[in-house]
């Protein structure tokens, strides 16, 4: 599959010559799926067991925004064709011709190697070699295989999102061990029920683009079986941290309590089958599950930043 090879895209009706400006490539960063992405690895960074020094942990957490960003160009570069085509995301630069293909796809390569090559600098090289297969495995194998493949392109695809917090215990450690692979599961289970919980809504919008998402492959029915079944085992793994010691008492307890909402969402998208009532529970998941990630890691960084702040009296 060649890069270079790509068609570039047709700019939408409507759509002037343009000069583009930070405004449109920032917007190719994909800020609010960045901003997810530095949280959770700065939450693997505070609990990694050694000490960080505060620069040497920006600069690493720079470096895996820069990465996340790159990741971020490379998806609208590939996905302009069935962007412009979403309601959900037909204002992005590259299908409004505010920005051209080529320089979605070049800035995207040339802010991975940047990124990459800081992380090694920066911190080591594990954690770059694991910066540049999270990039890969979302710009390429998400983006450009499973995501028009198989419904099951979300689980799997997954594993890009859920890596943030390992990338950033390896930054500290030079080591991945179970504490960060057990934060890598929570987002990774989290991840199928989030999205199918969107899915459900924008049904219409990812079958004129022609991505094989649950709802469209195996029915809303199966979706929402699956959605409240990956919840049930998302609030059972996010507990494991507390026994493991990387969560504290703050932890464990929001960790319950918002595993409890979180299944009580679900448990809602799976009885409301019809009608508005039924968009409006999936939304309602959909919104909670962004909360309750956030929650999750932030009582991780309050306990453990706290540490860190008493120990370099920031």
């Amino acid at each position: 599959m060649s890069l270079v090879s790509r068609e570039p895209m047709t700019p939408t009706a409507g759509a002037v010559e343009y000069a583009a400006g930070p405004r449109e490539y920032f917007a190719l960063l994909k800020p609010r799926v960045m901003s997810l992405v530095v949280f959770t690895a700065l939450a693997g960074l505070l609990v990694a067991p050694v000490s960080v020094h505060p620069v040497i942990a920006f600069a690493s957490l720079l470096a895996i925004a820069a990465g996340a960003g790159a990741a971020g160009a490379l998806n609208m570069w590939w996905d302009a064709d069935i962007d412009a085509i979403m309601s959900r995301t037909c204002n992005r630069p590259v299908p409004l011709g505010l920005v051209q293909p080529r320089e979605a796809l070049f800035f995207g390569l040339t802010l991975a190697l940047i990124a990459v090559m800081s992380l090694a600098v920066t911190a080591n090289l594990l954690a770059a070699g694991l910066l540049a297969f999270t990039i890969f495995f979302y710009a390429v194998v998400y983006t450009m295989w499973l995501k028009r493949s198989t419904p099951q392109n979300i689980v799997i695809g997954g594993a890009a999102g859920a890596l943030p917090p390992v990338v950033g215990y390896a930054a500290a450690t030079g080591s991945v061990t179970l504490d960060s692979l057990v934060l890598f599961a929570i987002i990774f289970i989290w991840t199928p029920p989030h999205f199918w919980a969107l899915a459900l809504v924008k049904s219409g919008d990812y079958a004129r683009a022609g991505v094989p998402m649950m709802p469209n492959v195996k029915g809303a029915g199966r979706t929402r079986l699956e959605i409240l079944l990956y919840t049930l085992a998302l609030a059972a793994i996010a507990v494991a941290p507390w026994p493991l010691g990387v969560g504290g008492r703050i932890y464990a307890a929001l960790a319950i309590a918002a595993g409890l909402a979180m299944i009580h969402f679900a448990w809602r998208v799976y009885r409301t089958r019809q009608g508005r009532e039924a968009n409006r529970a999936a939304m309602q998941l959909f919104g909670f599950s962004i909360l309750y990630l956030f929650l999750l890691f932030a009582a991780l960084v309050v306990e453990h930043g706290s540490g860190l702040i008493e120990r370099y009296g920031l």
